[in-house]
């Protein structure tokens, strides 16, 4: 490691990381000549237009918060979370001999080390350092191969904030217009959303077909057995269900060459086969040889802990950033399969210890990435080190996820250097002639693994498809030759329907973009959290469901951005940012393409100014049946009729509208359930009749929380008007007539064991005559009872007690609700449920974590620390090391502030215009040395199309000087 600068007394160095993690552990490797300390993460960004100051709010920068008209120059702030922390770099700076930036060696990371180069300024020498595991070895080769920062990396990281910025702050605001307030669209974001709209677009279009086949139990000569199934009939190939379309219709190209049996058919063949004698007409015998996968990049980690794992994508990478920042794996985002010589010899010959010599192959195994737009700056994910510890090892030292991950990496990376695995595949085919004549061909295979190999470690998961291809290809036949005899037994018909295209998983959906080049594979975790948070995309048992507001947002997108959806236009964008961050192209010219235009490109910026109409009803319209069309309310989805013609009139009536019910997916609102939905929706305004006491008309209706019945309170008429009683002023004058308050209606919902259709006048009147007064306690205090949103309850002052059914809101008695209120007091309803899931003892406090049913959804708690499960993740996805994570944050920020947050928010505005000058971005810092200077980015410099010199001439020879000056 370079030994320390000249002219300080200290001897001491400052090494900056993002993450506070890797902080100790680096530390120890480095001794007391290095401080190390961490950026936590971007201490720089671009402000909301909003937070600028006056003075550039209505210029070129305003909009977006990067001066489009000159050179895209961003406008960056410190965070004012990080105000603190820059202050405390400063000062540890002031006390080093030398700088060293060990950010991570991405684009995100490269761009951190130098925007702490914009803002701290120093005036020692500066390196650029990356370590790509956080063990001895790599951190004492990083030191080896010192370098300065690498100025296309960043511009690509600026191109790709600012793209986004851009991207989402045009976009956006249209869908707010069209559509509704607080949606949001992005470069990557709307690609995945319309990729899940469109598979359920394909769901909803989808007709299942019937088909059948045949089955049977076949008996050789030595009393051995087999299962085959119906392959031809009469040379025709039996139909199965990928010669279907999604209109429930054969396919054309399978029309001609295929027979589709129905029941009757199957049945019958089943009949004609009765007693009908077998044999073999072939059988083929194959070699079989299996490859292992290629070990881990981010988009294969995060598809397979999904699979096996059950993780989230979010919760996959945050355990992988765990493990990477405590030394135990490689750098988790990377698109590389490849392995350094170090991998490749450890996982060998750990392999050769573990299962033997036969199961690594003479020669290293090299793989090449297949994924579109793949980056090769980091090798594969990997366990750490030049000799890896098995799980067995690390166990008692990591959490049950952080070992599950684990666990996953060692054996993929291990496995991918061991041999194939062997075997024989068998194809028998048999046939009988039916007793009309007809020949009934049946076939059987099977796989018969003879050699493990790699298997011995780790079998690669998959994912669920249309047909099941792995049925039957891993049973052992017998051995036959052509010509033997079998005995046909228990020969039936089995009917099968064509099932739709399945949803998308997180898992499925990660892989899809990955193979169309959609976005990084490190930012999936983040695309995918943003689409369920923005009320797209819901997760229903692991299976991916779009809401009705994003097949509006799509469909506008569609219509009138087509462009920026394209898949492989956002594909060729990545490519794009990769050939800026390799210095192939200018961010400048790039970006003034993308946003103004260029003759071989569309602009965003003629776009958007010159969409014309887009008619908002026909964007949240989509035809659900005929005459029935469903619409994306302000409210939420519902149904909508066309009005019906009067026949003498010829006048068109009112539609008649219904709601949808929550929970309902896309696909399952068939033409069928809409109108069954609207023979419901026709109950909505049902009078009842009129209430006695006050001659008031009662309607039962249903609404956006359900069924609920109420009264109408008619308009006041002229005459009430004109009599109403005269005020004066003091003066004596007359007031004017004030403007007459509508009384609020009384209104209740309906009961859970109410109907629309059947509610009764009697049942609303009682409904609306709620809160009861059951009577009075001791002190004199009335007790009542009533139905609330999360059901019924009975209310004395202040103290409310849950009842357990609605029935009890009718018979309850004061003595029974008396009895209630001498019970000590739960907290809430689901104080007595048992928990959804415990996850084990929270380390920082040795409490259980249990997830629980509350009020507004499941949450985590410790039993004093409560945060609710958030919406982009399940019950069924929530992980011990995720909980510990959120209940954290929650203590982290500790309890609300009373008072309001508009106060605290304006605390920091009268310091912006000042503090703000002095970080506006891009200004290189003053000159201190060669080492440091050699790392200044300069607007000269950037714009330049000659290629720079090699970074490590530079970097080597500031290395070099420190060394000699010690």
């Amino acid at each position: 490691m370079p030994a320390q600068a000249k002219g300080k007394t200290t001897g001491k160095s400052l090494l900056i990381v993002e993450s506070p993690s890797k902080v100790k552990t680096i530390g120890g490797y480095l001794g007391d000549a290095y401080v190390v300390e961490s950026s936590m993460g971007h201490i720089r960004d671009l402000p909301q237009p909003k937070e600028l100051p006056a003075e550039l709010k209505k210029t070129a920068v305003g909009k977006f918060a990067v001066d489009i008209e000159n050179h895209f120059e961003p406008y960056y702030v410190v965070n004012p979370d990080k105000k603190k922390k820059v202050t405390e770099l400063k000062r540890l700076l002031k006390e080093s001999d030398a700088l060293y930036l060990a950010t991570d060696g991405d684009r995100e990371g490269e761009a951190i080390a130098w925007h702490l180069l914009q803002v701290l300024k120093p005036t020692v020498p500066v390196y650029r350092v990356t370590f790509p595991e956080i063990t001895r070895e790599a951190i004492e080769r990083g030191f080896e191969n010192l370098r300065e920062i690498d100025d296309d990396l960043v511009d690509a990281q600026e191109t790709r904030r600012v793209l986004d910025r851009i991207y989402g702050y045009e976009i956006s605001p249209v869908l707010w217009r069209k559509i509704s307030q607080g949606l949001s669209a992005g470069r990557v974001q709307s690609v995945a959303t319309r990729l899940v709209v469109e598979r359920e677009r394909e769901r909803m279009a989808f007709r299942s077909a019937e088909y059948w086949d045949l089955s049977g139990t076949f008996v050789t000569g030595a009393e051995e057995s087999f299962t085959a199934k119906l392959s031809a009939l009469d040379g025709a190939r039996v139909a199965s269900g990928k010669d279907f379309a999604d209109s429930g219709e054969l396919k054309d190209s399978a029309r001609a060459k295929v027979a589709h049996l129905d029941e009757e058919t199957a049945r019958g063949l089943v009949a004609a086969l009765e007693g009908s004698e077998f044999a073999v007409t072939s059988v083929e015998t194959k070699p079989y040889t299996r490859r292992p996968a290629a070990p881990f990049t981010t988009s294969t980690l995060q598809q397979e802990a999904a699979r096996k794992l059950r993780f989230s994508s979010r919760s996959t990478m945050q355990v992988a950033q765990r493990l990477y920042e405590s030394g135990y794996i490689t750098y988790m985002r990377t698109d590389s399969v490849a392995l350094s010589d170090q991998a490749i010899n450890a996982a060998r010959q750990q392999a050769q210890e573990l299962y033997g010599g036969d199961f690594v192959p003479d020669k290293p195994r090299l793989y090449a990435s297949k994924s579109k737009n793949a980056q090769e700056a980091h090798e594969a994910i990997r366990p750490s080190g030049d000799s890896f510890r098995t799980p067995s090892d690390v166990k008692s030292r990591l959490s049950g996820d952080e070992f599950r991950l684990y666990e996953l990496i060692w054996k993929r990376t291990v496995a991918s250097q061991m041999a194939d695995a062997k075997g024989q595949t068998a194809s028998i085919r048999l046939a009988a002639t039916t007793s009309d004549g007809r020949t009934a061909e049946f076939g059987a295979s099977g796989t018969v693994i003879t050699f493990r190999g790699f298997l011995a470690a780790y079998e690669e998961g998959r994912d669920a498809s249309r047909e099941d291809e792995k049925d039957g290809k891993d049973k052992r036949l017998p051995e036959l030759a052509e010509g033997d005899a079998l005995t046909g037994r228990d020969v039936e018909a089995n009917g099968h329907e064509t099932s739709p295209p399945p949803r998308y998983t997180e898992a499925s959906l990660v892989k899809t973009m990955d193979e169309l080049g959609i976005g990084r594979p490190s930012t999936y975790a983040a695309v995918i959290s943003t689409i369920m948070d923005r009320g797209y995309v819901d997760n229903r048992s692991g299976a991916l469901v779009p809401s009705w507001t994003a097949f509006s947002v799509v469909r506008l997108l569609e219509e009138h951005f087509s462009e920026y959806v394209d898949y492989e236009f956002t594909a060729e964008m990545e490519e794009d940012l990769d050939r800026i961050s390799r210095g192939e192209e200018n961010k400048e010219r790039w970006l003034s393409s993308f946003y103004f235009g260029s003759d071989s490109r569309h602009g965003l910026k003629p776009i958007v100014e010159d969409l014309g109409e887009i008619d908002a009803r026909a964007v949240n319209s989509v035809a659900i049946a005929d005459g029935i069309t469903l619409r994306v309310g302000r409210f939420g989805p519902y149904l909508e009729t066309e009005g019906a013609v009067d026949e003498e009139t010829g006048e068109i009536g009112d539609p008649i509208r219904a709601n949808i019910p929550e929970g309902l997916a896309p696909d399952e609102l068939t033409a069928e359930k809409a109108r069954e939905l609207i023979e419901q929706g026709k109950a909505d305004g049902r009078e009842l009749g009129e209430d006695p006491e006050t001659g008031r008309t009662i309607v039962a209706k249903d609404g956006r929380f359900g069924p609920y019945v109420t009264e109408i309170i008619p308009e006041p008429t002229e005459e009430e008007l004109a009599n109403r009683p005269v005020e004066y002023y003091k003066n004596g004058k007359p007031k004017p007539p004030k403007k007459p308050v509508k009384a609020k209606p009384r209104t209740a919902s309906l009961f859970k064991s109410m109907s629309l259709q059947t509610v009764t006048l009697e049942d609303a009147l009682r409904l609306m005559s709620l809160p009861r007064v059951v009577g009075q306690d001791a002190e004199g205090t009335d007790i009542t009872v009533q139905n609330g949103r999360f059901g019924p309850y009975l209310k004395k002052g202040t103290d409310s007690r849950s009842l357990t059914s609605e029935d009890q809101i009718f018979s309850i008695t004061l003595q029974e609700a008396l009895d209630i209120y001498a019970q000590p007091k739960q907290r809430g309803r689901a104080a007595a449920k048992p928990p959804l899931a415990e996850l084990g003892k929270d380390p920082s406090n040795d409490k259980p974590i249990v997830v629980k049913d509350g009020r507004f959804g499941p949450y985590v708690t410790d039993g004093e620390t409560n945060v609710t499960v958030p919406r982009s993740e399940t019950v069924e996805s929530m992980t011990h090391a995720r909980a510990v994570e959120l209940l954290a944050e929650k203590r982290a920020k500790g309890p609300a502030k009373k008072g309001g947050a508009k106060t605290a928010a304006k605390k920091p505005a009268a310091k912006k215009a000042p503090a703000k000058k002095a970080t506006t971005a891009k200004k290189a810092p003053a000159k201190t040395s060669a080492a440091k200077s050699s790392t200044t980015r300069s607007s000269t410099a950037k714009g330049a199309a000659a290629k720079k010199a090699p970074a490590k001439k530079t970097a080597a020879a500031s290395a070099s000087g420190s060394k000699s000056g010690s």
